[in-house]
């Protein structure tokens, strides 16, 4: 308790901390402000029959939920890094710019993202609203108010963008992961009146369950995002002239969960992909676009089929993504480059095959459990039988990670500053 009130104690940190809030409270004005000529009831009814668009209004920070005009929120932002991250997979240069060319190669790399996300916004707003219209969810526009929302709603996603860089520039969290927190917690209170209409004293066993099923998942999300393997690493002595350096030892942690919240994303696009199909159809045949998003309803609502492939989606990624991020062969070379080495392991290859053997157990553990995770909600369902009351996995893992990544980045902040203190 005294750590938190310290946030408020010092005046520069104080102030960061209410230009968040302003930012925030800002994007969730912007979510309430609805694209003119909307059926609320009809919009409520198409919402409950597809569970995939409660995978899009994630990404839109809240916004979608009420065709607002930021309903795309930081999505067609987090496509676009998605394309980015797999094209330098495709293309060397592409890897050569994120990884070796330091603070300016990311800083162009993300450039390019927000020059990608313009064309995907229009893109995803014009087959959206589309499909709403042959769902008969908002009136047919005629074109010059058709392509005005499709910039309105564009621009909207390139101010939510805006809003979460302004947040990252204050270091106290990313904006991007803060926004989509934001649009979480904003249902909770819907949903938990929801929850409490719907009970009846014969169901008091499946939500106690449920309670006490949704703390052990938040206690098991932060054992696996502070959950790390600490490999011991020794460093060789070296003289330079009559000073002798090294010797020291320390350790490389290597996390549980390399990836993060980003397979769970990666495999959600996947989930999205015939919604997206969908909407780059409704640029030549409607016919065919109902079609392909019938299909894909059809999908999600075969809970067995859908909960498999979701499982599995986040287990591959989960190896797909932490292949990307930890690259034993890069750390064996650095490792020795330094000096350092592993205790009974010989440098270079010995050590890069060691590295890559702990990393692919530990990510076991952790692609196993994310993937539980992305299918809770189907399991909550078939334990007690309650559809209104359902635990997503998902929200929680965000809400939990983002909320660690930012009282750590509060922390060291706090701890620079009495430093800073000390005469």
């Amino acid at each position: 308790m005294e750590r938190f009130l310290q946030i408020f104690r010092v005046p520069e940190l104080r102030k960061k901390v209410l230009i968040v809030a302003v930012l925030l409270v800002a994007f969730r004005v912007l979510a309430a402000i609805p694209i003119p000529g909307i059926n609320a009831a009809a919009l409520q009814n198409y919402f409950n029959s597809n569970q995939l668009l409660g995978f899009l209004n994630f990404f839109s920070g809240g916004g979608l939920v009420t065709l607002s005009v930021v309903m795309l929120g930081v999505g067609p932002y987090i496509t676009a890094t998605i394309i980015m991250q797999l094209m330098t997979i495709i293309f060397p240069s592409m890897k050569e710019m994120y990884y070796e060319d330091g603070a300016r190669g990311q800083a162009k790399f993300n450039q390019y993202a927000r020059l990608l996300t313009v064309p995907l916004a229009m893109v995803q707003a014009y087959g959206f609203l589309t499909l709403l219209i042959s769902q008969n969810v908002i009136p047919r526009p005629d074109p010059f108010h058709l392509a005005t929302n499709i910039i309105v709603i564009t621009c909207g996603s390139m101010i939510a963008l805006w809003l979460g860089e302004l947040i990252t520039e204050q270091k106290i969290g990313n904006g991007i992961s803060l926004i989509i927190m934001a649009g979480i917690i904003s249902r909770l209170p819907s949903a938990v009146g929801t929850a409490l209409v719907a009970y009846t004293p014969s169901q008091l066993t499946a939500y106690a369950g449920f309670i006490i099923v949704g703390l052990l998942l938040i206690a098991g999300i932060v054992y696996l995002n502070e959950g790390e393997r600490k490999i011991p690493v020794a460093y060789a002595r070296r003289v330079r002239g009559n000073k002798m350096f090294g010797g020291a030892q320390s350790y490389l942690p290597l996390k549980v969960n390399q990836a993060g919240m980003i397979p769970l994303i990666f495999a959600i696009s996947v989930l999205l992909l015939p919604q997206f199909l969908a909407q780059l159809l409704t640029i030549f045949s409607t016919t065919w676009a109902l079609k392909v998003n019938g299909f894909a309803q059809a999908f999600v609502n075969n809970h067995l089929y859908y909960g498999v492939v979701y499982f599995l989606l986040v287990f591959a990624f989960t190896y797909f993504y932490t292949a990307i991020t930890f690259n034993p062969e890069e750390v064996a070379k650095n490792l020795q480059r330094s000096g350092g080495f592993v205790p009974g392991i010989r440098p270079g290859e010995s050590t890069e095959k060691f590295f890559g053997s702990i990393v692919n157990r530990i990510t076991l553990f952790g692609a196993a459990f994310l993937g539980i995770i992305a299918v809770l909600p189907l399991i909550v369902q078939a334990l007690t039988g309650i559809a209104v009351v359902t635990i997503s996995g998902t929200a929680l893992l965000i809400v939990v990670a983002v909320a660690l990544e930012t009282m750590r980045q509060i922390d060291s902040q706090l701890t620079v500053r009495e430093y800073d203190g000390i005469e």
